[in-house]
């Protein structure tokens, strides 16, 4: 097999270690030109689509890829921004900002970066760049709060692919979930408390979490089960009743039974009941994106309203909050135990190096 190209090792080189943070993926525009690959990948992938190959390359290829491109770059040109597709805006904000963080807490010189499991940049791209920054640990962050196979699965698929074009393998940490962190439920129940502080509260809390097909929890997908919880653990902070919030499923696709109850189904029923204002947030989610800005906050909003709803309160996502930052620092903290400060093998090398030297 051939090797990906790496730097020259060094005997006196110190090792850093590298937090790689990985999203979902972005179109590098809203138009269906640049959905199209984009889509064509995400689709194709095994963990996403699980029907027969032969089957689904004839319905991707010959129907899906004709016909969704258009319809899903107008979703997108709905929400793209000054700055472009907000996925991509806030990950690198969080990026950035989560640097920033440890640095502050005595780790500068952390390598900080992020991927995108679909679109650019590139899982292989970052960690050759990162390899090339000297990085020979890494710890692993997909922006999944609750594991999926489809999400944080394949994420961590693509890396051990990378990994295994490399000749000098370096040691890996992941972080399969963090659905029921401390700091995480803290972080979204500190940002609705403030807007209730501001806007008073809701008749219902409507948590929304990405679906999954019905089919991966009796298959051993825990999903279903951590989104539960962090539903529970978030009512728990906020103080809530059980009638006070209901945990929903948005993004449907296909014809196969998907996780219940939908969140379509959701606002509609909650309309028709002349519910007076309902607030959404999206806890699967660390930052705004195509799921929460078209899907929710739009389509949601007309969905309710339409049924005779009252008022609707889409609320962001964490995105670049202090708390949510701070969640992922101590997340990422929790990874590093034993990989601060000097590597012992690499400061061995590194005498032997000097001694060898001095002998000459």
């Amino acid at each position: 097999m051939p090797y990906l190209a790496e730097p020259e090792f060094r005997h006196d080189e110190n090792a850093r270690t590298g937090v790689l943070l990985i999203n979902l993926g972005t179109p590098d525009a809203p138009t269906a030109k640049a959905l199209r690959p984009y889509l064509k990948e995400f689709l194709s992938d095994a963990r996403v689509i699980e029907i027969p190959r032969a089957l689904w390359w004839f319905v991707l290829n010959g129907i899906i890829l004709n016909v969704r491109p258009k319809k899903s770059a107008e979703k997108y040109a709905a929400v793209w921004s000054a700055e472009g597709s907000p996925l991509l805006a806030h990950t690198q904000k969080q990026t950035k900002l989560l640097k920033s963080l440890l640095g502050e807490r005595g780790h500068g010189d952390l390598v900080v970066d992020f991927a995108m499991r679909y679109g650019n940049p590139s899982i292989e791209g970052v960690i050759r760049k990162m390899r090339a920054q000297g990085v020979d640990r890494f710890v692993v962050l997909p922006l999944y709060p609750q594991y999926a196979a489809s999400s944080s699965g394949t994420a961590l698929d693509q890396v051990f692919r990378t990994l295994m074009k490399l000749r000098n393998m370096p040691e890996v940490r992941t972080v399969r979930h963090f659905h029921d962190h401390p700091g995480y439920i803290a972080a979204l129940a500190g940002q609705i408390r403030a807007h209730w502080q501001t806007h008073g509260r809701p008749e219902k809390l409507v948590m929304s979490f990405h679906g999954v097909p019905r089919f991966t929890l009796a298959k051993g997908d825990p999903y279903h089960c951590e989104c539960q919880a962090t539903g529970r653990l978030l009512a728990e902070a906020l103080g809530l009743s059980k009638d006070d919030y209901i945990v929903g499923f948005q993004s449907r696709f296909g014809r196969a039974e998907w996780l219940k109850p939908y969140a379509v189904d959701i606002f509609r029923e909650l309309g028709r009941a002349k519910t007076r204002r309902i607030d959404v947030v999206c806890p699967g989610f660390m930052s705004d994106c195509l799921e929460t800005l078209e899907e929710i906050a739009i389509e949601g909003k007309e969905i309710f309203l339409t049924a005779g709803g009252g008022e609707y309160r889409y609320l962001p996502c964490l995105n670049e909050s202090p708390a949510g930052i701070a969640a992922l620092a101590d997340i990422v903290e929790a990874q590093l135990g034993g990989w601060t400060g000097d590597n012992p093998d690499v400061s061995a090398r590194s005498a032997r190096a000097r001694a060898l030297g001095a002998s000459r």
